[in-house]
């Protein structure tokens, strides 16, 4: 079963980052004993933003607690500044705003969509070079299904439909974030360029956060959870 636990984590992401918890070296435990599962997190600093754990929190207690066999799920933030609120709210199922009584205004579906907003566009600029790589021009009528097939167009097609986006294969590679529509010729430099800065961005950020989780918690690697 712990495999089946591990599994699952593998599918919780960093929302800013887009990648998952297991391969950033964000799950610190990962322990299974006759049904309970207790999993232990743990981020780069003791100041990072209390909405993005929060949504990493509750995402993995949702995911976990879905495994078949699961029948008691623990989910901890370890050594956060906002681990007590967000440790007890995640396992209430109170929400954020609920959990940050008197702080919080709203809850984190806005956010979240921007992160998914990113990370299609971040999408799109990986899966464009693997156009530019097997010789085919970017165009605005370039749908989905003529593209190569390849692991990040299959991760652009997820986040297209978590964002509610079109992913069919007769649904245009480029396609604005907000609106879903297409991305005329006349936009299509300004498209590419914002959606590389994107790509580029991220993966700025996740160097970043995986070193300094790798100094807060020396020895650290990716793909631990031990326990």
């Amino acid at each position: 079963m712990r495999a089946a636990v591990w599994a699952a984590l593998g599918t919780v992401r960093d929302p800013e980052l887009d990648e998952p918890l297991t391969d950033l070296g964000f799950v610190a435990r990962c322990e299974v004993v006759a049904g309970a599962v207790r999993v232990e997190l743990r981020l780069p600093t003791y100041f990072c933003a209390p909405n993005f754990a929060f949504l990493m929190v509750a995402d993995a207690y949702d995911t976990v607690s879905a495994v078949p066999g699961a029948e008691a799920v623990e989910v901890i933030l370890l050594d956060h500044f906002a681990a007590d609120a967000i440790n007890r709210g995640v396992a209430a199922r109170a929400g954020f705003v609920a959990s940050f009584e008197g702080e919080a205004v709203a809850e984190l579906d806005s956010l979240r969509r921007d992160f998914l907003r990113k990370a299609v566009l971040a999408g799109t600029d990986r899966v464009c070079r693997t156009v530019r790589t097997a010789g085919a021009e970017v165009t605005p009528a370039l749908t989905l299904g003529e593209v190569p097939p390849s692991r990040d167009l299959d991760r652009l097609r997820a986040r297209r439909r978590e964002l509610g986006l079109p992913a069919g294969d007769d649904a245009p590679l480029l396609v604005d974030p907000d609106s879903g529509g297409g991305i005329g010729a006349g936009a299509v430099r300004r498209h590419l360029a914002v959606a590389r800065v994107t790509r580029t961005s991220m993966e700025a950020n996740s160097g970043v956060c995986r070193g300094m989780l790798r100094v807060r918690y020396p020895g650290t690697g990716e793909q631990e959870g031990t326990g």
